[in-house]
């Protein structure tokens, strides 16, 4: 049975990237100021060499900084406002 309900998971906000340290921020920031528009595609490639060498940390390392670029190169504040 369908309903003519919104999907909250459409509403609700993006969740944050885990990020385990500063590096990772930094990481991200350099691939930006490096590759600019290309920076997210960069990460994608970094972490698809990971999975190829066995690296499942790697892998989701820069998989994770792959996703806040996304978020960064919104140019929008994310999550709460104070």
């Amino acid at each position: 049975m369908s309903f003519a309900f919104d999907d909250p998971a459409e509403d609700a906000a993006p969740q944050p990237p885990y990020l385990h340290d500063r590096a990772a921020f930094d990481d991200a920031a350099g691939l930006i100021a490096r590759f600019g528009d290309d920076a997210g595609f960069e990460a994608a490639a970094l972490a698809e060499r990971s999975r190829n060498l066995g690296n499942a940390i790697g892998f989701c390392r820069w998989r994770q900084i792959e996703r806040l670029i996304v978020i960064l190169s919104t140019g929008r504040p994310f999550g709460t406002i104070h």
